[in-house]
């Protein structure tokens, strides 16, 4: 782990690491794959499916089978069914807090003005499955978005060499409902998700997290469909002090750094702790800075904008007020990174490269769309005729003036 300065190049590239995430070469690979599978295709999908995932996947078996998914229970425990209902409950329980009645205006000279919020129709989630399968993420995509009441939710997970999927992402999604799932990974994936092939029809948004391939897909077709987010590797700022359990501070910064290209980096008052950490915690992707005290503190966790930043001082609430840009925010001892990566509601998936400052963690919203919804009497249209005829008239949009005139001649 380094220890840094307040100011110099070493804290400058942590505050503009989102400028180190893209590589001319991954582009230009993504571009290719994209434009093949457009162009040809299931063909391009078994293509890179065999090259990527070492795999020859035939044309029917791109839809994982019934029997798969009913085989996939046969080495599951009845344990991690009672575990993973109890986890869904909780992501349930979160969501169905945030379904909200849509805004209505109306009054007596026949003005009506409403907004109506409608689910997407079809959603896609990529779920990564090389170095381990993240089980974890069926969940915290797929929850929200049919609590919102998404109808078509579809699942992409890249197969083993034997062409199956793994077997506990086959039996969340199966718990789920999800019942739409497809044999393919990577940037192939996400071009066949957003334009459709014969096999894989098309959706309407594509979530999820992903390497950087599949993280560049999503950028280069955003537009083609909607996307979450440009997640990069997972961060964790923690804010600690001399009241803070050193142990429990070293474990939560080596977790975040189990992940591949995982970020950690320590805020502290304490030169004790910081010299703890420093030699506890052997990754160079850990980072420890010491401070004067708390406001200086906060003051670098705004500017880093991190996606998970725990706070394990003595006073964590009042220090969280202070907090305006930051993934999730975790309080106190008991409430580690870990604990909202798999359970305690909220969807893991969150901004990362200190996007904080302007994307927030998938939300029910995420899933939905609204539509103005506007009606007005002729009573109503004629008190608004002369403002609307004057700033038409300024912007020269006179056919604009006379839509409205006809209507009283």
């Amino acid at each position: 782990m380094k220890v840094l300065k307040q100011t110099g190049v070493g804290i400058d590239k942590l505050y503009n690491r989102h400028m180190y995430g893209r590589k001319q070469h991954v582009e230009d690979k993504v571009h290719k794959i994209i434009e093949d599978v457009r162009a040809n295709g299931d063909a391009a999908v078994i293509k890179y499916t065999r090259k990527f995932d070492k795999t020859k996947l035939p044309l029917k078996n791109f839809r994982v089978p019934e029997a798969e998914i009913s085989g996939a229970y046969q080495n599951i425990t009845s344990e991690f069914i009672t575990h993973l209902k109890f986890i869904i409950n909780n992501v349930s329980t979160y969501y169905r807090k945030q379904l909200k009645k849509p805004g209505r205006i109306k009054n007596q000279d026949g003005v009506l003005l409403k907004e109506e919020i409608k689910p997407l129709d079809s959603v896609g989630i990529y779920i990564p499955a090389g170095t381990a399968p993240l089980v974890s993420s069926v969940y915290m995509t797929a929850v929200p978005a049919i609590v919102a009441g998404v109808k078509r939710v579809v699942i992409a997970t890249p197969p083993n060499k034997d062409g199956h999927v793994n077997p506990y992402i086959l039996a969340v999604a199966n718990l789920l409902k999800v019942e739409e799932i497809y044999k393919i990974g990577g940037a192939q994936a996400i071009a066949a998700l957003a334009y459709g092939t014969k096999t894989v029809p098309k959706v309407d948004k594509i979530i999820g997290p992903g390497n950087i391939y599949v993280t560049e897909a999503k950028r280069q077709l955003f537009g083609v469909v909607d996307i979450d987010m440009l997640a990069g590797p997972t961060e964790l700022v923690v804010i600690a002090n001399r009241y803070s359990n050193m142990e429990f501070v070293a474990a939560d910064l080596e977790a975040q750094m189990e992940h591949v290209g995982g970020l950690s980096i320590l805020i502290s008052t304490s030169k004790q702790l910081v010299k703890y950490v420093r030699t506890r915690v052997q990754n160079k992707n850990g980072y420890a800075i010491f401070v004067k005290n708390m406001d200086e503190a906060v003051d670098i966790a705004n500017r880093l904008a991190p996606e998970h930043l725990q706070i394990l001082t003595n006073n964590p609430a009042s220090i969280a007020k202070k907090v305006k840009h930051a993934g999730a925010v975790f309080l106190g001892p008991y409430s580690p990174t870990a604990l909202g990566d798999y359970a305690a509601g909220p969807s893991h998936v969150l901004p990362t490269l200190g996007t904080a400052r302007f994307f927030s963690g998938l939300c029910l919203s995420d899933f939905m769309k609204t539509t103005h919804i506007i009606s007005y009497s002729k009573k109503a249209l004629e008190k608004v005729r002369e403002p609307i005829n004057t700033v038409a008239n300024l912007e020269g949009l006179v056919k604009h003036v006379d839509s409205i005139n006809v209507r009283f001649k």
